[in-house]
């Protein structure tokens, strides 16, 4: 479903170049959950911001369902919102101003789908009764606790229907209680959809337990690619021993 090959990106900075990404390649098939796992500035949100278009890469090719949004080799690169993806960033990004519904219909009415407004209130009414929303439409949504309007941003990009669900560190606003619990939802919903998941954290534990693959990354490179019984159980290295910490 997703293939990355050989992206590259660097950074201009004051004393030199940054290189957020060293040659990330990498494939997900279809319904899996995939994690990528790594301290702060390891590359993985690059990565991941790359795929949804809000990152231009310097080199390297992104293919999602067999289709090519950007080749540094053929000069493509399509737009973000005309990529088949949904995108729940970390701070929500929901519109303060706007109640539940329309949170999650305004991308609908809008964006690439530009449905009618029957259709809205259906595929609305669908992600919100599936996320056990369903009462909370017409409430604003200034007045939900953060696990409902974590969400918010997860319904609204579920409405779009995409071909890949982009999570960039989704539960690190939430308390600790909250993040568990969560996570195991979160997954299992993902699971039963059938819907292929790229999913950046820099928690160990959130990632052992929702992934079914995990990248560990590193200076802007995969350091190792396994499931988590094989990172927990053989790290590839003494970097990703020691970044399981306790754990392992």
């Amino acid at each position: 479903m997703l293939k990355i090959d050989n992206l590259k990106k660097s950074y201009s900075v004051d004393d030199g170049t940054v290189e957020a990404l060293r040659g990330v390649s990498l494939e997900v098939s279809e319904g899996d959950f995939f994690t990528f796992l790594g301290p702060s500035g390891s590359g993985k949100s690059t990565a991941l911001r790359s795929v949804a278009g809000l990152e231009h890469p310097d080199e390297g090719e992104i293919f999602i369902g067999g289709q090519c949004f950007y080749s540094s080799k053929k000069g493509i690169l399509i737009p973000a919102n005309e990529r088949p993806i949904g995108v729940v960033f970390q701070s929500y990004a929901i519109w303060p101003h706007m109640d539940v519904y329309e949170n999650i219909a305004f991308p609908l009415r809008r964006g690439r789908t530009k449905m009618a407004d029957d259709e809205i209130r259906v595929r609305v009414g669908e992600v919100l009764e599936m996320l056990g929303m369903g009462e909370m439409a017409r409430r604003p949504v200034i007045t939900l606790s953060g696990g409902q309007q974590q969400r918010v941003a997860l319904a609204r990009a579920l409405a779009l229907r995409p071909k890949v669900l982009l999570m960039d560190e989704p539960l690190s606003n939430l308390d600790l209680k909250l993040q568990i619990r969560l996570r195991a939802q979160m997954r299992d919903l993902m699971h039963e959809l059938r819907l292929t998941t790229v999913h950046v954290t820099h928690n160990q534990a959130e990632a052992l337990e929702t992934g079914d693959r995990i990248a560990v990354m590193e200076q802007g490179k995969i350091v190792q690619l396994d499931d988590p019984q094989t990172i927990y159980h053989h790290p590839e290295n003494e970097f990703v021993a020691r970044f399981l910490g306790d754990m392992n």
